[in-house]
């Protein structure tokens, strides 16, 4: 096992206890007092309480980075030093309906040497409440599961394999996109899985559970841990055009080396 760093320690104790708070208030969810944010995307006091508690303990840890947070927006740091992208809640609805699919999502980037913006990822780590599971990377160290080093699938077929996705619904989403690219993939594959948190879905691509997915319209805090988790467990994820992004949010495809070609070939036939 590679030895846990100061940065992931800092990480996973910041999600374990924003995680034991989200526990406790999943088996009250119905006294949850929740209000709208939008179309089908709720926020809760729980959501809220959880980002402010991974906030403080980063604070703590590190008091000159800044953030990027779901809830909290952009708050900035010394620009010479890296900043953290955070989601406290990811799968606000499953939570909401008192389904135990959640996660929290902390990952780490660096800003670019030349001053331009913001360049790798260099840490990662989603963590799943109800499982007590703590998928974590760091950037040329391999991708984990607590100490279990992590690999994606080693299907090479898409008829073996099984592929997650995200579904737009209620003002989110192109529904015209995804329902071509479903329309090229769907038939070619052994099952397709919508659980509703993309930072778990790319964990879970990391550990060979699923062989793929793709998504659109994402936010860097939905996917900038699970895109490092799926990379330094050897697998690629890019945008349809197949191009590798330090965060692919606003489009998302990940796989093994050959699933992800026919995949990205299926989608760039969908959409051609």
């Amino acid at each position: 096992m590679a030895a846990i760093s100061g940065m992931i320690r800092v990480m996973e104790k910041a999600a374990r206890k924003a995680g034991g708070r989200l526990r406790r208030d999943f088996g009250e969810v119905e006294h949850l007092q929740v209000s709208r944010k939008g179309p089908a995307d709720f926020v809760s006091k729980a959501d809220q309480a959880a980002e402010r508690t991974i906030w403080d303990e980063l604070r703590t840890a590190r008091p000159d980075w800044g953030f990027v947070l779901e809830e909290g927006g952009v708050i900035e740091g010394d620009p010479t030093k890296p900043r953290w992208i955070v989601d406290p809640l990811d799968g606000t609805s499953n939570f909401l309906h008192g389904i135990p699919h959640f996660a929290i999502s902390i990952a780490v980037q660096e800003p670019k040497l030349d001053g331009s913006g913001w360049g790798d990822v260099i840490a990662g780590l989603v963590y799943q409440p109800i499982t007590d599971e703590s998928f974590w990377a760091e950037k040329a160290r391999g991708a984990w599961l607590q100490d279990r080093r992590l690999r994606v699938s080693a299907r090479r077929h898409l008829d073996e394999s099984l592929i997650a996705t995200g579904i737009p619904f209620s003002g989110r989403g192109d529904s015209v996109e995804w329902s071509k690219i479903y329309a090229a993939i769907g038939p070619q594959v052994a099952g397709i899985r919508r659980f509703g948190a993309a930072s778990l879905d790319l964990a879970w691509v990391a550990a060979g559970r699923y062989d793929g997915f793709w998504e659109s319209g994402l936010a860097p805090w939905d996917t900038a841990a699970g895109c490092l988790l799926v990379r330094e467990a050897g697998g690629f994820v890019t945008d349809w055009r197949g191009i590798s992004q330090p965060i692919c949010d606003a489009q998302v495809l990940a796989g093994n080396d050959a699933l992800h070609s026919k995949l990205h070939k299926l989608v760039a036939g969908a959409l051609r």
